[in-house]
């Protein structure tokens, strides 16, 4: 590419055609003498572009007023452009794509584009400027020069050639364009400069935008000097600090400090730092640590980056609570006004902290203690621990670890990383103030772990009584006291909390609320919470006990709240809505007007079988969201003694089934089945709402029973629920959930449940209520349930056992809230 200043070359001749070809250019102005090089990407426009390069015509670039717009249409693009030859056509790699060379030689105006697509012609008129060279225009010129050579010396990005360039050019319109070429600023203001014809008005202009350009380097060179000196300014206080320490301990007149430190770099910073070291009264091993940093600290120059980390890391050690206590007054009785308060029911898990508060007042200090709530979503786990921590006196510091999965989240980055910071056990207690806190941790159960560590085998150490009293977080490196904490978890379930973690925590396990619970709790906290916060407290209304239970039934499928209060809420802001609209005043919502206000119902619990059928039996099965009902449907057909199973079921299940057919075959002769029917027989067993999935062991004696009930012709009393585990030999084992599956088998209308015999003292735990008008029968080997689930006699050993009845009378006594 030649330069300003080489000796001009011949020159082929090249016309101007007065519709030539318009190349537009995005984010590009070119200068007549400029050469650049312009991306094609128009199959066609290329083709045309190889003939005027064979007949040596000009072509046109006219640059775009917006990059972002498209061309066409024409209006986005700007009328003065510069005519150029083609130099060379450099073809892509992809067929279409070309670079074309192009040296610009002078400017015209567009009058109107005669052709847009498949590229775009112009009709043209040249625009050309004076010839003239008066006095003044070679002022001007020779002010430029000068300028532009100040600019090169200042830092300018352009090569000092360009300016020798510059003096050999005579022309003062070629010498204006040469410059705008290389000046930094906008597309606009290079058009701008590109549309003025007249050179003087051209010059001024490249004078302007040249003076405002030294005056930024300039200023970026003063501040960058200005830098340069302070930090001089700084290290020569350093040398001269040094010098004075060296003159004065050989005179014998060095003042040591407080701690023997000599020299310090700021003396007042010092000072501060060492009265918060005495004053927050840490262990005789911390307080070495922060005395050493501190004598560290007198060594290092202030705007040293080392000295950030150990001024914030003696901070940190002067800010913990070391030995600060929350001034505990326990008094249990106030302590079960403020539980009943704020939660309703949940008395074993307030009986639980009501005997950690007696403790406490008996021997006037609390020791450590570690309570894992494990319950579904919505049951009130988190607000209990902040009713503990205000029943208690206590401050009260909460943190989720769901999604964590880095170690250093609970014991911190060691200082040698750049913004290292303790972990969230050290940082909670800096807030709560406190070394009692009460302190929530709260989704245990979703704790990741790659990589970078297992954050749950790093709270081993911090929930483990035995040795949390010495925790050392990595980054203070100093072991800190957590057996006063009051440690509170919670999880949803505990499959995914390893074993040795939860060996260290008292599980206490929030089953989820019964109907009458939901209707207690939305009467006194839920409603009066919602109107409240959808500003209906001078507006109140009453939600009838009927449309509540409606709620319930139909527009929440949960076992906690959540859902229900959001409800609630959505049923206030309509009332709202139709107050503020209308000027409506409701006093009342029956069951009614519940639909008018949340539309129509979403949920429809399964109830009982409409008639008795065979190979047809009714479970018991329990979900995060309570418990549930299914259906266990089989039937034969011809086939090859293959088990087919359908319905989304999980391993566990699957082999439930398995064992059930094997237990069924293997006592045929005791139930009176044909052992023919096996033969050259399949036989199906399908869980219907097959896009739910299912797993457990608990469907085992419903398996049995629906075939049992498919081989022998016999149906299945369709108001009798069962559950239970079975093996083998036919005996039944026990099962979890019993109180959600209780509830289930109400809601379906079932009168009868069988359950297996060694579940028979966890009736205990489940309130009277609960059972009325149930009946309890109890299993323990597969003809009991035969017995009772099965319409007709069932072989000859179907009426061995006898089968106990629970009678419905009061196991144990509720307690009654003093405000019920």
């Amino acid at each position: 590419m030649p330069t300003p200043g080489d000796p001009p070359e011949e020159k082929t001749s090249y016309k101007l055609p007065l519709k030539p070809i318009i190349v537009p250019l995005k984010d590009l102005v070119v200068f007549p003498t400029m050469i650049v090089s312009v991306y094609v990407r128009n199959p066609d426009l290329i083709k045309a572009l190889e003939e005027s390069f064979k007949k040596h015509e000009l072509i046109g670039m006219v640059t775009q007023k917006s990059g972002k717009k498209p061309v066409p249409p024409t209006d986005n693009l700007y009328e003065i452009g510069s005519s150029a030859t083609i130099l060379q056509i450099i073809h892509g790699t992809k067929l279409g794509d070309a670079m074309v060379v192009v040296e610009a030689i002078s400017r015209f105006k567009v009058k109107k584009y005669v052709q847009e697509r498949p590229y775009l012609i112009a009709n043209i008129e040249p625009v050309s400027a004076s010839e003239k060279d008066n006095v003044k225009l070679l002022a001007l010129a020779r002010e430029v020069k000068e300028l532009m050579r100040f600019a090169v010396s200042e830092g300018r990005q352009a090569a000092p050639e360009i300016v020798a360039g510059l003096n050999t050019i005579q022309n003062t319109d070629e010498m204006a364009d040469v410059a705008s070429s290389f000046l930094k600023i906008n597309i606009q203001q290079k058009q701008e400069l590109l549309s003025e014809i007249d050179p003087e008005k051209r010059l001024k202009m490249i004078l302007d935008y040249l003076n405002n350009e030294i005056q930024l380097l300039k200023i970026k060179k003063k501040i960058h000097t200005d830098i340069s000196q302070e930090l001089n300014e700084n290290e020569k206080k350093y040398m001269l600090r040094q010098e004075l320490k060296a003159i004065k301990k050989e005179l014998g007149e060095d003042e040591p400090s407080a701690f023997g430190m000599e020299g310090m770099t700021d003396p007042q910073d010092i000072k501060d730092l060492t009265k918060m070291v005495k004053d927050s009264k840490m262990p005789p091993a911390a307080s070495e640590i922060a005395k050493k940093e501190l004598e560290r600290l007198t060594k290092i120059i202030p705007i040293s980056p080392e000295y950030t980390v150990a001024r914030t890391y003696i901070e940190w050690l002067c800010d913990m609570p070391w030995n600060k206590s929350c001034p505990v007054k326990v008094d249990v009785k106030k302590a079960r006004k403020i539980l009943d308060e704020d939660h309703y029911g949940l008395e074993k898990i307030k009986e639980r902290i009501l005997e950690f508060l007696s403790v406490c007042q008996l021997n006037e200090t609390c020791g450590a203690t570690i309570l894992c709530f494990v319950g579904p979503p919505g049951v009130g786990k988190t607000s209990l621990g902040k009713s503990i921590a205000r029943a208690l006196g206590r401050s009260f510091v909460h943190s989720s670890l769901g999604g964590m999965h880095d170690e250093a989240d609970i014991r911190g980055h060691r200082r040698t990383y750049v913004g290292a910071l303790p972990g969230r056990i050290i940082q909670g207690l800096k807030r709560a103030g406190c070394n009692d806190a009460v302190f929530m941790l709260d989704e245990i159960d979703k704790v990741g772990k790659d990589f970078q560590g297992d954050p749950a085998s790093a709270l081993l150490e911090v929930l483990d009584p035995e040795q949390n009293n010495e925790f050392t977080d990595h980054y203070l490196d100093v072991p800190f006291d957590l057996s006063k904490v009051f440690f509170i978890l919670t999880a949803n379930v505990l499959d995914t909390v390893p074993p040795a973690l939860a060996d260290r925590m008292e599980i206490i396990e929030l089953p989820g609320y019964t109907e009458e619970e939901k209707l207690e709790i939305a009467k006194k906290y839920l409603i009066p919470r919602q109107l409240k916060g959808n500003g209906l407290e001078n507006h109140p209304f009453k939600l009838t006990d009927a449309a509540i239970l409606y709620i319930v039934r139909k527009y929440t499928y949960e076992a906690g709240l959540r859902e229900l209060e959001r409800k609630i809420g959505a049923v206030c802001r309509k009332i709202a809505k139709d107050l503020i609209e209308k000027k409506k005043k409701v006093a009342k919502v029956d069951v009614k007007d519940v639909e008018g206000y949340l539309g129509t119902d979403i949920y429809d619990y399964d109830v009982k079988q409409e008639e008795d059928m065979v190979g047809v039996s009714t479970g018991l099965a329990w979900t995060p969201y309570g418990g549930d009902i299914i259906f266990v449907e089989s039937t034969r057909m011809p086939g090859d003694k293959n088990l087919i199973l359908t319905g989304n079921l999980g391993e566990v299940m699957q082999e439930s089934a398995r064992a059930a057919l094997s237990y069924v075959r293997s006592n045929a002769d005791q139930f009176d089945i044909d052992s023919k029917k096996f033969e050259k027989s399949d036989i199906h067993i399908h869980v219907p709402e097959g896009a739910t999935p299912k797993d457990g062991p608990s469907a085992g004696i419903t398996i049995c029973t629906s075939l049992i009930s498919l081989l022998t012709g016999l149906k299945v009393r369709r108001d009798v629920a069962m559950t239970g585990e079975v093996t083998l030999t036919g005996r039944i084992l026990p099962i979890g959930g019993l109180k959600e599956k209780i509830l289930a088998a109400k809601r379906a209308l079932i009168k009868t449940i069988i359950i297996p015999e060694k579940n028979k003292k966890d009736l205990k735990e489940i309130p009277v209520q609960i059972l009325k008008d149930v009946s309890i029968k109890f299993a323990k080997t597969l003809d009991d349930v035969v017995k009772v689930a099965i319409i007709g006699k069932v072989g000859k050993g179907a009426a061995k056992h006898k089968i106990p009845k629970l009678k419905v009378k009061i196991i144990r006594k509720e307690p009654v809230p003093e405000n019920k």
